[in-house]
């Protein structure tokens, strides 16, 4: 095979669009060099501006002008004769490069091409060059999109990897802000024990964080709904009072560890009960206040600011809702991204604070659900100020804040360093039918005490704000007291626990606490208390202790102790009698043995060691009796899922109850199978 036929074999087996040879050793190329497209013949040789026979080294210089920058270097690096000669000697038989070119004569069009310089001795001792090129565009794009396609993929993984980690991240933060509240409050109650009402007192915001604690555990469980955008929200009548005291509970803990100054004030706010999802409105609020608490800085301070706006729209209330620190701020730039998903500043990550960029991208989210806006200000080192705007529904548009008859026409005095707090409060004794004043220095809280007992118009009720820079509200009240005598009321308002001054408080002459927000119905209550005008210590009976299920048997079917010990007490002071079994064999049995219509009731857990409570429903459902067809057998469990609820049902229960238990639904599901 001459070399002629081996240049043609080359070019049809390799898919080329050009081949031809040229003489290294001479630099010479001798023929032209022809390319053969659907229009005819293209000479290569006269787009360089060449006729043969001419220097191979200036056609490749003169080639050059239809190569494309990002390719220039690797193609006169190759495509140079020196570079050739250099390879060959030292053994290399091909050599090839690939490059973008320009593609004909229209603008913008280009192409891959690669170039083989294959090494070939001739006869005469000359070493000749065989250069064959092909379009490698198709192939080189498709790789490209492969690339590509793998790196999205990776991004993908990466993605989903990243998600899962701050997920565990975000929710190990949320779970541990109610838990620190239950665990703080637990021990405080414990180490009183004695102390009836601080006991009553902490083991109430140890309910009110648990049932916050099982709300992000529900939440948990409805991932699936939320990342499929069916999250949806469920209103529902709610007072604005006992969400915001309910937020200071579970915030109080993290306040004192880092020894923050915490202020929380109401601003003519008239109606406190609305239309809402208490839950969501917990969540944006509890994750602003989270955020104020983790990036201020110890002895820095926290607010939140509470105000009802005028509205013209009939059955609505508009709310403003202001949480401000004084921590280390954002730079610019970054509060226009800090709604965005995995946003972070990058000060915080050097400082080491925790966090997962996911909370104000979520607390955004459900503002704009509940078709209000969230809007932030911040400068770096000078703290952050989130303003939250909701128009929520009222649940009584005509209720306004009854007058208290006993209190009409008394003079008042209000004592705090915030001028704004002293105008709300104002407003609100005088709605209630009092003669409202204020000052907001103690000293003078003081003076004017001594002048209203001089001339004979003394104040019949003080409120004094705990935390005031020049006089605290004890010592404010302990020299009013000093001066008035023992019988006027003395209410101090604090946003903090006040367990740890009750004692010196109560020394210094106070007659009340009030927890701030201060809301209408609190100070009603705070007024009515400290004028013995209501019995605060009356207290309401269990709703368990109210149901009367006397006479009726239940059965309780459960492997933990400590649930079956629950269960125990709160059955037995609703009436029944109560018997147990530790696992679903052992209620099988005792069905068994028993006479027909013996039990009134089952209580079935599910997940048990040996016997399950589907398995155990099903085995009892199949005694050869009658009374265990229409035995009512209801699931109590910790499987709280809808799937669960249906699997329940299917094995033969009646109805399913998740743990931990609602003891208000718990009574009333035993009431519609039992009376």
């Amino acid at each position: 095979m001459n070399r002629k036929e081996r240049q043609y074999r080359l070019a049809v087996t390799s898919n080329s669009f050009c081949t031809f040879e040229f003489n290294l050793t001479k630099d010479l190329i001798e023929q032209d060099i022809v390319r053969v497209t659907d229009e005819g013949q293209i000479s290569l040789l006269e787009q360089a501006g060449l006729s043969a026979p001419c220097e191979a080294s200036e056609f490749f210089d003169r080639w050059e002008q239809f190569i494309l920058p990002e390719s220039l270097e690797d193609y006169a690096g190759t495509a140079n004769v020196e570079y050739l000669k250099k390879s060959y000697e030292q053994g290399e038989g091909e050599v090839d490069v690939d490059f973008w070119c320009k593609m004909g004569d229209e603008e913008g069009q280009v192409c891959v091409r690669q170039s083989f310089f294959i090494a070939q001795d001739d006869i005469t001792g000359d070493l000749i060059v065989m250069v064959v090129s092909r379009d490698i565009t198709e192939q080189v794009i498709r790789q490209r999109e492969q690339t590509q396609a793998l790196q999205d993929a990776l991004m993908q993984a990466q993605h989903a990897n990243q998600a899962k980690t701050t997920f565990l991240s975000n929710m190990s933060h949320d779970i541990r802000t109610p838990m620190n509240a239950i665990i703080g409050f637990a021990t405080i109650a414990a180490s009183r024990i004695d102390n009836k009402e601080q006991v009553s007192d902490c083991l109430q915001k140890v309910l009110s964080s648990s049932n916050h604690l099982l709300s992000l555990i529900n939440d948990i469980l409805d991932m699936s709904r939320i990342e499929s955008g069916k999250m949806q929200i469920h209103d529902q009548e709610c007072n604005i009072s006992e969400l915001m005291h309910n937020l200071v509970n579970i915030i109080q803990p993290q306040v004192k560890a880092k020894q923050l100054d915490m202020f929380i004030d109401t601003f003519e706010v008239t109606n406190e009960d609305i239309i809402a999802d208490p839950l969501k409105l917990n969540q944006i609020f509890i994750n602003l206040m989270s955020n104020a608490i983790k990036y201020t800085p110890a002895g820095g301070t926290v607010s939140f600011r509470i105000m009802q706006n005028t509205t013209f729209k009939h059955g609505y209330g508009d709310y403003v809702f202001i949480i401000q620190d004084n921590g280390i701020g954002m730079s610019r730039e970054f509060v226009e991204h800090i709604f965005e998903p995995f946003e972070r500043e990058s000060t915080t990550t050097r400082s080491g604070i925790q966090g997962t960029g996911l909370g104000m991208a979520i607390t955004k989210n459900i503002i704009e659900m509940m078709n209000g806006t969230i809007t932030v200000e911040s400068e770096v080192g000078k703290g952050s100020t989130f303003t939250v705007n909701l128009t929520l529904k009222l649940q009584d548009v005509e209720k306004n804040a009854e007058q208290i008859k006993e209190l009409e026409g008394l003079r008042t005095l209000v004592v705090d360093d915030d001028f704004n707090v002293c105008d709300s409060v104002s407003k609100m004794l005088k709605t209630i039918g009092m003669r409202p004043e204020w000052t907001t220095s103690g000293r003078e809280a003081v003076h004017r005490a001594k002048i209203a007992r001089d001339e004979g118009d003394s104040f019949h009720t003080y409120i004094i704000d705990w935390q005031m820079p020049e006089m605290s509200g004890i010592e404010t009240a302990r020299k009013i007291r000093s001066v008035v005598g023992d019988e006027m009321p003395i209410i101090v308002l604090t946003a903090y626990d006040w367990t740890d001054i009750e004692e010196d408080a109560k020394e210094a002459g106070v007659t009340a606490f009030c927890a701030k927000p201060l809301f209408m119905s609190d100070l009603k209550s705070a007024l009515l208390a400290a004028n013995h005008y209501s019995d605060k210590e009356e207290k309401q009976e269990a709703v368990w202790t109210q149901a009367d299920f006397s006479g009726k048997r239940v059965l309780v079917v459960e492997d933990i102790e400590m649930n079956r010990e629950i269960a125990e007490v709160i059955l037995t002071e609703s009436g029944f009698i109560v018997e147990t079994a530790p696992d679903g064999t052992d209620a099988v049995e005792m069905v068994r043995k028993s006479e027909e219509n013996y039990y009134d009731v089952v209580l079935m857990d599910v997940q048990m060691p040996i016997m399950n409570g589907y398995e155990a429903t099903r085995a009892i459902r199949s005694l050869e009796r009658v009374d265990v067809k229409t035995l009512p057998i209801i699931a109590m469990t910790a499987n709280a899922l809808e799937e669960d609820k249906e699997t329940a049902l299917k094995s033969g229960m009646n109805a399913h109850i998740a743990k931990p238990l609602d003891i208000e639904h718990f009574i009333e599901v035993l009431h519609n199978y039992l009376h």
